[in-house]
C-alpha cells in the first residue's frame, strides 16, 4: 500500500506496545526515515512531521513514525521515560523496520529525540546516516533546569516544567542520563553522515549544544545553522526540510 499513512505498532523489549504510522514510498525503494519526536512530544509532530513523511515520500524514501513508550498512543507511563528506554524503543522500530524489507535506514530526531537518535545510532550500525534538529548535548545541565527540586531528596518523583505544564519523573530519569556522553557518542557515528541542524534563537537547547555534537563527531559531518530559528524551528521548518533533502540527495543518491 502506498500513497497513505497507515496506522502500525511493533512491541519493545519491555514488552509496551508502541505506535506508530507508516507511509510508504511508491516503488518501494527500501529507504526509509524513521523520525523521532522530542521530550513529551508525539510521532505526529502537531503534523508536521506528517507532511514531512509525505514529501519524502516523493522523494523515494518511506517514513515510520513512532510514539516512545509512555507518550502519545504508546503503552507505557510517562514517569518511567529513559534515554536507555528511548534507545531501546528505537531499536525494536529498527528492527521492525528491517523485517520489513528496509535496507537503507536514515534517522531523524528532533530535540530529546535527536540525542536519541545519536546514542542509538553508535550502537547499531544498521543505522546508515543521522540527522538532528536542535538537539541537546549537555543533557543534565538541560534537564535539571526545568526543576527546583534536590536530586539528592529521598523522594523518588521529580516535578518538572514541560511545554504543556507540569510533568512528573522517576529520579531514574536523571541516574540514566548520566551514562551517556551525547557528543562522545557522536564520534562513534563515523564514517557514516551526520547533519546536524539548529536555530541560532533556539531559548531551549543552546545552540553551543549543536557546535559541541559537531566538533566532536568525525567525517562526513555538516552543521547548518537556521538564522532566526527558535526550538520549534517557527517560521523556519522549510528551510530545515531543505537542509534535510539536500544532504539525503548528496549522501543517499536514488539509484
Amino acid at each position: 500500500m502506498t500513497g497513505s499513512w497507515q496506522k502500525v505498532n511493533f512491541v519493545n523489549s519491555r514488552g509496551l506496545n508502541l505506535a506508530g504510522l507508516l507511509y510508504v514510498a511508491p516503488g518501494n525503494t527500501g529507504r526509509i526515515i524513521i523520525n523521532c519526536h522530542g521530550f513529551t512530544g508525539s510521532k505526529e509532530g502537531g503534523g508536521r512531521a506528517l507532511e514531512l513523511g509525505t514529501e519524502l515520500s516523493r522523494r523515494g524514501w518511506s517514513t515510520l513514525l513512532f510514539d516512545f513508550a509512555g507518550n502519545g498512543e504508546s503503552e507505557g507511563n510517562f514517569a518511567d521515560l529513559t534515554l536507555s528506554g528511548q534507545i531501546d524503543d528505537l531499536t525494536c522500530a529498527v528492527d521492525w523496520v528491517v523485517k520489513r524489507g528496509y535496507n537503507q535506514i536514515v534517522t531523524v530526531g528532533r530535540s530529546f529525540g535527536g540525542s536519541t537518535v545519536i546514542c542509538q545510532a553508535a550502537r547499531d550500525h544498521r543505522i546508515a546516516g543521522v540527522c538532528t534538529w536542535a538537539a541537546p548535548a549537555r543533557l543534565m545541565d538541560l534537564f535539571t533546569s526545568f526543576t527546583d527540586e534536590s536530586l539528592d531528596s529521598p523522594e523518588e518523583m521529580v516535578t518538572m516544567a514541560g511545554e504543556n505544564g507540569v510533568i512528573y519523573l522517576k529520579k531514574a530519569f536523571f541516574r540514566d542520563l548520566q551514562l551517556y556522553d551525547v557528543p562522545r557518542e557522536a564520534a562513534r557515528l563515523t564514517p557514516r553522515p551526520l547533519l546536524i541542524i539548529h536555530g541560532t534563537k533556539d531559548g531551549v537547547v543552546p545552540p553551543g549544544d549543536a557546535r559541541l555534537i559537531f566538533e566532536a563527531a568525525g567525517e562526513p559531518k555538516k552543521l547548518v545553522w537556521v538564522e532566526g530559528g527558535d526550538h520549534q524551528f517557527t517560521g523556519h521548518y522549510l528551510q530545515a526540510w531543505e537542509n534535510l533533502f539536500a544532504w539525503l540527495n548528496k549522501h543517499f543518491p536514488g539509484t
